[in-house]
């Protein structure tokens, strides 16, 4: 099973763009990847990130500081 990272623009339109496309064996390992990343996407435009297990959508959350 694939867990991997789907990317959103603060406008909710996912992004494609030159982003890092990893895939990961375990949750943990995505989570994990993501704790260690997140100001990098956010620096390049990532408002939101989705988590996918294979195809489905496990969460989405906010990459942008809280008001």
């Amino acid at each position: 099973m694939a867990w991997t990272w789907r990317y959103f623009g603060p406008d909710g339109d996912e992004l494609e763009q030159d982003l890092p496309s990893e895939s990961f064996t375990s949750r943990g390992d995505a989570e994990s990847w993501l704790g260690e990343n997140w100001q990098e996407l956010a620096d390049g435009g990532v408002g939101r990130v989705a988590l996918m297990e294979e195809d489905r959508r496990v969460y989405a959350m906010s990459l942008e500081p809280a008001e």
